[in-house]
């Protein structure tokens, strides 16, 4: 009833407001017309690919007591009628018609990832975001972690990418190795449709710290008290091969993800206790599943009413973001037009590279002077946990928290992801392997992206920016042709409305996943009861956020916190 509702006033809002943008309205005005927004792109714009000549895999046995009321390792039995949804291994979904998702390979070098990398992409001078603190880029990392990753990419036949005369990249030509095999994909399949597997759950659950397999997660388990690993230090354990520590997903390892994987694993420990104290003859196991059900859904509304509302500072945003959060988890469970999954344009859409700086201050919580400055390269891997030795939790996290990302944009892409030395790979420029990403996968190109989405496309290169100097740079990069100009250029180079972090079209993606990862999650509707997180747990969702975490583990930061009204916001330097 309140959907039809929403749907019904938000039409009526168009037609009393004419075709005035959304976040130009009133709160009252503006809130209807992003429900129907995204009631269109429920009804319009999710796609399932896994029936796409795919291999059958063996049933599933009926739930037992546990499955129902936990999470399991690997994200089955979240919906027990289809408990293969959304575990990883299923498959990304599509926000486009399945038959506009078909690459092609004849434009995939068109204009070289490269030439639109070195000449839109650049970094020549840091632009930072200013209304932003560094944590909301590590957070970002951090989610994206728990919801998705393609895996390892094809070592052989990789996509080779012309060069210019006078580009400086050591080897000619450049190669970039495809993204990993759908494994479940029939061997004879004949479809042109490209299908990718997601290696993590694509649950909201905290993977990224937990694993999503039996032997990742019994490597960071205590085993007593339902806990965590941890050091005597209050540090995660390391990996003596990698000195990198040990958690549910590391890679791309740096300080920031360092930073919260520790917090959080804090914080489940901190739950373990509270459970612990009243229910005292419950096993490891047990408390466990609950500490994890806590906080996962704490992470959720952290991300849902703080870092989203800090990213997209829009009243008409704050007040959705809420509401999400109030009303969904008083509602049942609804897939809507198909199955749940992460979808490909999501991933298209969460290209936030921008957000990295590449050099990096950090001061000291007692003075406010800088004791430290670094490059991204040492801050990263093993040196992310040389840092966390040196440097005091409230150092670390006070140098963030006074720090800014990049602002997501064009000639804003950090330099080190530009020639970014792996050790587990060749030397890549990550954002021409961002470009050719998405052409791979079938993700349309800028103006179809528009009309796939109910946007009007772009007519002419001067509607794309206010930025007479960045539309000329478009227009010779992609030849005079409007139409080949890439979704993550396009996105760009949009003039973002008043405080945003990123573009109206990447938003509307985001109306629609951000819901859905809330909607098509029994934890988050059907089953957010007492019999599922215990009263206990549904008080700690309730009462806690990004600053009482951050309080309850460094309470140094308490006097800093209480000038902020959200931790992703910049905080006073001393």
């Amino acid at each position: 009833m309140a959907n039809i509702f929403s749907n019904t006033f938000g039409r009526f809002t168009e037609v009393v407001t004419g075709w005035i943008p959304w976040y130009k309205l009133p709160v009252l005005l503006g809130l209807p017309r992003i429900f129907r927004i995204r009631a269109k792109l429920r009804s319009d714009n999710l796609y399932d690919s896994e029936k796409i000549d795919a291999t059958e895999a063996p049933p599933l046995g009926k739930p037992g007591e546990t499955q129902r009321i936990s999470r399991t390792i690997d994200g089955t039995y979240n919906d027990l009628g289809q408990p293969r949804m959304g575990s990883a291994g299923t498959r990304f979904g599509r926000n486009v018609p399945l038959d506009h998702v078909i690459p092609n390979q004849a434009a995939l070098l068109t204009p070289s990832p490269r030439t639109v990398s070195v000449e839109l992409m650049t970094r020549n001078e840091f632009q930072p975001a200013t209304s932003l603190n560094l944590l909301a880029a590590s957070w970002i990392q951090f989610e994206v972690h728990d919801w998705m990753s393609h895996g390892g990419n094809e070592k052989e036949n990789p996509i080779e990418v012309p060069l210019s005369n006078h580009d400086p990249w050591p080897e000619r030509p450049m190669r970039i190795r495809r993204t990993r095999r759908d494994p479940t994909r029939k061997p004879d399949s004949t479809s042109p449709i490209p299908t990718f597997a997601n290696t993590e759950t694509h649950w909201w659950d905290g993977s990224q710290i937990y694993g999503t397999d039996l032997a990742t997660q019994t490597k960071v388990r205590l085993g007593v008290d339902g806990k965590l690993k941890l050091g005597g230090d209050n540090l995660l354990p390391v990996d003596p091969h990698t000195g990198i520590d040990i958690s549910g997903v590391t890679g791309n390892w740096w300080v920031g993800l360092a930073m919260l994987h520790t917090l959080f694993t804090l914080e489940h420990n901190a739950i373990c206790d509270r459970l612990h104290s009243e229910f005292k003859s419950w096993s490891d196991q047990e408390l466990f599943d609950r500490a994890r059900l806590i906080n996962a859904a704490l992470m959720a509304k952290i991300h849902t009413v703080e870092w989203t509302c800090a990213i997209v500072a829009h009243s008409t945003v704050e007040r959705g973001m809420n509401l999400n959060w109030q009303t969904i988890r008083k509602s049942k469970a609804d897939h809507h037009a198909a199955p749940y999954s992460i979808t490909e344009e999501f991933v298209a859409v969460y290209r936030m590279h921008p957000l990295m700086p590449d050099d990096y201050s950090f001061r000291s919580f007692a003075t406010g002077a800088v004791v430290e400055e670094r490059t991204m390269p040492n801050v990263s891997n093993a040196k992310a946990r040389e840092l966390l030795t040196r440097l005091s939790m409230a150092d670390l996290f006070y140098s963030f928290g006074t720090m800014h990302p990049g602002a997501i944009t064009l000639h804003n892409y950090p330099r080190f992801l530009q020639k970014l030395e792996r050790p587990d790979g060749p030397t890549i420029d990550l954002a021409s392997v961002d470009i050719l990403r998405d052409r791979e996968r079938g993700v349309p190109r800028y103006n179809e992206f528009l009309k796939l989405i109910d946007k009007d496309p772009v007519k002419k290169f001067e509607d794309l920016s206010s930025n007479k100097e960045w539309v000329e740079e478009i227009k010779r990069v992609y030849g005079g042709d409007i139409d080949k100009v890439d979704l993550m250029v396009g996105m760009y180079a949009e003039d973002p409305p008043e405080g945003f972090g990123f573009s109206e079209t990447a938003f509307r993606i985001f109306i629609l996943m951000a819901s859905r990862r809330l909607q098509s999650d029994r934890f988050f509707t059907t089953d957010y009861n007492e019999k599922t997180y215990t009263k206990a747990g549904l008080k700690w969702i309730e009462d806690n956020n990004m600053r009482t975490v951050l309080r309850r583990h460094i309470p140094a930061l308490g006097p800093v916190l209480d000038k902020v009204d959200n931790a992703f916001k910049p905080w006073p330097k001393k």
